[in-house]
């Protein structure tokens, strides 16, 4: 285990979304909530957190601004959305998420050739270890749709 904890990515709470969505029943139970509200807070909680990887410019790519890209967006949704169907399957989700979605589509998006190859900015790089960089979108370009779902 990792000393920033498996806590801050919410595997606790994701343990209490699905028990309480189990025991509700009905309607709940056939359209679970999202834990996170757009593919931006998916990027910036947890997989620049948990795939951290050496940026340097010349191996792998990474762009801080990542929804400047068209297919890192599209890729990121993919990994994204997938996140969201798979973490409800306790048993072997995190498991297929990483091999059939992280294995795939990170490597696209990191290869020199991919949509990042021209990022190499010093916002864009980092080091092993470090959470791969960020930067915010511009406010409303990714809705919660947590709110859009909402009764």
């Amino acid at each position: 285990m990792s000393d920033w904890g498996q806590d801050a990515y919410g595997d606790d709470a994701l343990r209490v979304d699905i028990d309480d969505e189990q025991a509700a029943g009905g309607a709940g139970a056939d359209v679970p909530s999202l834990y996170y509200g757009s593919v931006d807070e998916f990027v910036r909680e947890y997989l620049r957190n948990v795939y951290r990887r050496r940026i340097d410019g010349r191996h792998r790519y990474w762009a801080a601004e990542w929804w400047r890209y068209d297919e890192a967006v599209i890729r990121l949704e993919a990994l994204w959305r997938a996140w969201e169907h798979l973490r409800l399957d306790p048993g072997t989700g995190k498991s297929l998420w990483w091999r059939d979605h992280a294995d795939h589509h990170m490597p696209a998006l990191m290869d020199p050739d991919g949509p990042f190859g021209a990022a190499d900015a010093p916002h864009d790089l980092c080091k092993r270890g470090e959470p791969l960089p960020y930067m915010a979108p511009p406010d409303g370009l990714f809705v919660d749709l947590r709110a859009k779902l909402a009764p």
